[in-house]
């Protein structure tokens, strides 16, 4: 089990990509605009505090009078209620816009992924996906809701304590403010480190989560193949890697921050003497050294506040790359903007303008490569009529599939064109296409819910009576009325509740709800037994009538129906023509259907062996 390797991003702090965070954020803005505000508000009153300080202990104190107090608590009561309401405020619009950006990025992200091609997904392992949709989406909106939190009061309070000092003692905060500029060498060393460990974090635990979703996606096989073992210890170094570079990334962090506490203590412990040697030079009073203590205090306990932000958007910026790569990847096929003014998107269909599709099909000197591997399809040619049933055979590797998957768009050729009923089928929309599709896959896939649900998912705003009609077709009805609660049982995840017959039948019944004008059947009975096989035969002829269609076939015996058959060998037509033409030539086809035929009758003799040795021992014990 190799884990697939993630991206390397090696840009050092990049503010522009905080910007396109934040434009994500806009339609948060009010609230981030209020957290601000609060956070301001909170950061001013805790500079206030100590200004009331300072004139009790001048006043009150120093003079041994109660003249004041009473004022003086007023005020520091209504403070007090103020910073609880502000606080309790900050509190709300950091949580909503934590989860509000957090909603609206996994949204768009979400959406983006429906709009992405198959070649993305071919180099995009669903781990690494899952990661930027769960945990890295959650990192960015705690990061933007709540590090914003900490930006605001910082600054302002930096600001205020700065204006402060320098009121009660410039010459003092001139001294204080010395070993600012070793602190910000500091940070730029310790910034760039700190980047690079979180980055590696960040890629560790997406190698993880894909490792996570192989394990559980294949656990059937590895029970049967007995990996257990070897898919722990092979976990265990992805792990190892994730411990060792979050070690790595916390050390850091663990050095930065107490180096960042020092140099505020050095100068706080340096405005302390000073101070107190003025006191005792009767330049200073006890109260204006104990508030210029505490606003040094306060000065640098921010500084270390911005340093941990700063950690914090190191760590989240390999967390918002991930995020927003995926949300600025631009599909490989895609509509272009003329097409679109006609027909519409994937989202606002303009479904007015789309013509009626035909089904037929004409593949024009096409060639295709897939991305970084060897040449598929080579000047193939191919006119397919509307409503004729193409069946693609030949060995594993031939090309079969790509055929399919060019004629569908999922894919676009490198080289010649493809069209549909006498057009280019880049000038009509891609959702045009794939509304007019039925495709049964090899391994259908349902979807978490029931019966009802999963048939319906072809058509969303199809009748009960319609999916009953659909399931009738394609011989499906008959095992779903066995069922306990008929079309309202449920499937399980995947359809695990499901056989593989089961599920196919199903499969077949939801393409056939959407009424495609073309039908692809991809591998659609090699993983059933001979009774479905059998079921989806009969459906195959009354479903593909009048449809244009492809099927994709290692059984030979169901595909001998067909207008015509193609032999595909190394991206190539290496003959076509219907069966009995085919049989007739003993030609490709011909040795391929033989030697078929052949393994499935000595199959049925030993079948039929065994099962008579059996009879056979049963009677010499009776």
């Amino acid at each position: 089990m190799q884990a697939a390797e993630e991206k390397d991003y090696t840009k050092k702090l990049d503010f522009s990509l905080w910007r396109k965070l934040l434009r994500e954020s806009r339609g948060h803005w009010k609230d981030l605009f209020w957290l601000a505000v609060t956070m301001a508000v909170v950061a001013g009153i805790d500079v206030i505090f100590p200004l009331l300080t300072a004139w009790a202990i001048d006043h009150p104190i120093a003079e041994g009078t109660t003249a004041g107090v009473g004022k003086l608590v007023a005020v520091y009561l209504a403070l007090m209620a103020v910073q609880a309401v502000t606080c309790w405020g900050f509190q709300i619009f950091a949580m909503r816009a934590e989860n509000g950006v957090c909603y609206d990025i996994r949204k768009k992200a979400f959406r983006r992924l429906q709009e992405l091609p198959f070649s993305y997904y071919d180099k995009m392992p669903v781990g690494f996906i899952m990661s930027r949709m769960t945990s890295d989406c959650q990192r960015l909106g705690e990061t933007i809701g709540w590090s914003l939190c900490d930006i605001a009061y910082s600054l302002v309070m930096l600001i205020a304590a700065s204006v402060a000092m320098f009121s009660l003692n410039a010459a003092l905060t001139w001294q204080v403010l010395v070993v600012v500029p070793p602190l910000a060498v500091i940070s730029w060393f310790f910034q760039q480190k700190i980047l690079r460990a979180h980055r590696e974090v960040r890629k560790n635990n997406s190698k993880i989560t894909g490792a996570f979703n192989e394990g559980i996606m294949g656990a059937k096989t590895t029970k049967t193949l007995v990996r257990e073992d070897a898919n722990t210890r092979e976990f265990n170094v992805l792990t190892r890697d994730m411990h060792v570079s979050s070690m790595r990334a916390a050390t850091l962090s663990s050095l930065y921050l107490p180096l960042v506490i020092s140099l505020g203590s050095v100068a706080t412990a340096w405005a302390l003497r000073q101070g107190g040697v003025s006191v005792l030079g009767g330049v200073m009073t006890i109260g204006t050294l104990q508030v210029f203590v505490n606003y040094t205090v306060q000065f640098f306990e921010p500084i270390r506040s911005l340093a941990e932000i700063i950690s914090e958007f190191q760590s989240t910026q390999a967390a918002a790359e991930r995020v927003i790569t995926l949300l600025e990847t631009e599909p490989e096929i895609a509509d272009t903007p003329e097409v679109t003014a006609v027909f519409g998107d994937e989202f606002h269909p303009k479904r007015e303008n789309w013509p009626r599709i035909e089904g037929g099909i004409r593949f024009e000197h096409v060639d295709f490569r897939y991305a970084g591997g060897d040449e598929v399809l080579s000047d193939f040619c191919l006119d397919v009529k509307p409503g004729e049933t193409i069946a693609l055979v030949g060995p594993t590797g031939a090309g079969k599939s790509t055929v399919v998957n060019l004629a569908c768009r999922f894919y676009e050729p490198t080289g010649g064109r493809i069209l549909i009923d006498g057009v280019d089928y880049k000038e009509r929309s891609l959702l045009w296409l794939e509304s007019n599709l039925g495709y049964v896959l090899q391994e259908p896939r349902l979807f978490s819910g029931t019966i009802r649900e999963n048939i319906r998912y072809g058509r969303l705003d199809a009748t009960d009576e319609e999916i009953c009609e659909a399931a009738r077709l394609v011989n499906a009805e008959s095992f779903i009325l066995m069922k306990e609660k008929g079309y309202d049982t449920d499937v399980g995840e995947g359809g695990s509740l499901l056989s593989t017959g089961e599920k196919q039948l199903i499969s077949f019944a939801r393409a056939i709800l959407a009424n495609p004008r073309i039908f692809v059947l991809d591998e659609a009975t090699s993983s059933v037994d001979t009774h479905t096989e059998q079921m989806i035969q009969h459906a195959i002829t009354r479903v593909l009538e009048g449809r244009t269609s492809f099927i994709i076939a290692h059984r030979l015996s169901t595909v001998r129906t067909a207008d015509r058959i193609l032999v595909i060998e190394n991206g190539r037509i290496a003959e076509e023509g219907n069966h009995e033409t085919l049989m007739a030539a003993r030609g490709k086809y011909w040795h391929l259907y033989t030697n078929q035929f052949a393994e499935e009758n000595t199959m049925e003799a030993l079948g039929a062996g065994e099962a008579e040795s059996r009879d056979q021992g049963t009677g010499n014990r009776e």
